[in-house]
């Protein structure tokens, strides 16, 4: 090594960011054509081959009912990645990675295609000189879900003596508590609970698994982490854009089963946690099920005390006017799918009884922004208080997810001068600056893990199940409530009606 050469090791900004390596492995995608495919799943698949990270030997093979041969799915693939990936392709890189591509027409249902499919596998593992580990990526619509699963085991591609087999399983996980029952009845008559990957894009994102890091990597704020010194926490997950031509998909699901009971739920159940035993899949997926087997699920009578509902309605967003939710194209005249969704929860443990969780999630807002808040109690004494004190506010710890990831914290400073005048300041922490480089797509960390077979980012079946007991009572009670519903401007603040969910001096962070 030459004198001016340094070891990586000694670089803080590098050192603990080393890959850990992944079994060779051959990913299936179902659906590979489809939108989730093109946008996310390719790309990622490109970044990591891009950053090293993935195996030695690894194959893709894609199915999908249009018919096309290898070389124009992999013209498509190649199209995609240059589209959308988060930095501009390595032409020699982006070759590689689909030079080998296979691709296998047919319907889901059909024969031939996990007949192909099984040749397809032999074949590469004849290739490669082993057998390749196997990943079953389900990105299709989710009526799709059981009828691969079934085709699966009929084909004798859910087990295999020499290699590892695994299926990673897209959102959403049912569209009620017995759907989810069932469909996880369904996948594992085929596959055991260790295979099974049940995705939710949201735990791979940095700052997500920061609200573990952040808890239980600082003696700092543990002391503080309980009733006696939290007054409220408030989960935020905003857009500022309409639903576009999704009207058929939204009309299925509204923002409470499209947000509230998967991402903002999880959100929630990382929060609120013990810290596990060891940081993999079972101890840190216990926890979270006990948070949420903590929060009551209301009856029907009680969801207008603990949630609202609205829908967006014509206005102004990013400076042009906007139609609204009941004027988008594909959307049935009068309909009740909800676009704004606000609840109350309330974790009843020893660590967190009596502290208000307050989520909240819609579209046509003023901005797009995911956020945790956790606000303390006031202090109970401000012995230094005067007129050129600008009201002193809680301290609040914010962590960020989207757009730029980042914690703050705001605490109370004396403003230069004579007096003792205290104001409110913030303390931050961003990614990009703190760590030079762009934080990797929240694929790219699921992808590498199924691979590796480690769950600890995915949901368990209990998991599920349990925020589907929460959602079920609401759902329910709001279809039995008739319409229409409550309209809020697009790119506003959301539905007045929500403030009356909030209790004490809690007001809605603004948007």
């Amino acid at each position: 090594m030459s004198p001016t050469e340094t070891p990586s090791a000694e670089n803080p900004l590098v050192d603990g960011l080393e890959r850990l390596p992944v079994h060779p492995t051959v990913l299936v995608i179902f659906g590979a054509t489809g939108d989730l495919a093109r946008r996310k799943l390719l790309p990622a698949l490109y970044n990591l081959a891009h950053e090293g990270g993935l195996p030695e030997r690894f194959s893709l093979v894609g199915n999908a009912r249009s018919e096309m041969t290898d070389e124009e799915f992999r013209q498509q693939a190649t199209d995609s990645v240059r589209e959308f990936s988060r930095r501009p392709p390595d032409e020699k890189v982006l070759a590689k990675l689909v030079g080998d591509i296979r691709y296998v027409s047919g319907s889901f249902d059909g024969e031939h295609v996990y007949e192909q499919l099984a040749t397809a596998l032999t074949e590469l593992d004849a290739a490669a000189g082993q057998p390749l580990n196997r990943c079953f990526y389900l990105s299709t619509a989710p009526t799709f879900f059981p009828v691969i699963i079934d085709e699966l085991g009929k084909h004798d591609l859910a087990q295999s003596e020499e290699a590892e087999v695994r299926v990673v399983i897209e959102k959403p996980f049912g569209r009620s508590l017995e759907e989810a029952r069932d469909l996880n009845a369904r996948v594992l008559s085929v596959f055991s609970e260790q295979q099974v990957f049940r995705i939710d894009h949201y735990l791979g994102k940095e700052t997500v698994q920061n609200v573990l890091a952040l808890r239980f990597a600082n003696n700092m704020f543990e002391p503080l982490w309980n009733r006696n010194f939290i007054d409220h926490v408030q989960i935020t997950a905003s857009e500022d854009i309409g639903i576009g031509s999704r009207a058929g998909y939204y009309e299925s699901a509204g923002a409470l089963r499209d947000l509230v009971q998967n991402h903002m739920l999880q959100l929630l159940s990382l929060l609120c946690m013990e810290p596990p035993v060891a940081f993999e899949a079972d101890p840190v997926r216990d926890e979270k099920v006990k948070v949420l087997r903590a929060i009551k699920a209301p009856t029907v009578v009680e969801v207008p005390d603990m949630a609202v509902r609205a829908q967006y309605g014509p206005g102004i967003s990013a400076g042009q006017e906007v139609a609204g939710y009941l004027e988008e194209p594909g959307v049935p005249k009068g309909s009740t799918t909800e676009t704004y969704a606000a609840l109350r929860l309330e974790v009843r443990n020893w660590r967190w009884a009596g502290v208000p969780m307050y989520l909240r999630t819609g579209k046509r807002l003023a901005r797009k922004v995911t956020e945790i808040a956790v606000t303390l109690k006031p202090v109970p004494h401000l012995a230094f208080q005067s007129e050129a004190s600008a009201p002193i506010k809680p301290n609040v710890l914010v962590l960020t997810v989207q757009p730029n990831e980042g914690v703050s914290l705001s605490i109370g400073a004396k403003i230069p001068g004579t007096r003792m005048a205290i104001r409110t300041v913030n303390m931050e922490f961003s990614y990009g600056t703190a760590f030079l480089s762009e934080s990797p797509e929240a694929y790219e960390r699921l992808i590498t893990d199924a691979m590796r077979g480690d769950a600890t980012l995915f949901t368990r079946n209990d998991e599920v199940e349990a925020q589907w007991r929460l959602i079920d009572p609401i759902i329910k009670a709001w279809e039995q409530m008739p319409g229409p519903l409550p309209q809020y401007p697009a790119g506003s603040q959301g539905p007045t009606d929500a403030q009356e969910l909030l209790t004490g001096d809690a007001r809605w962070r603004m948007i």
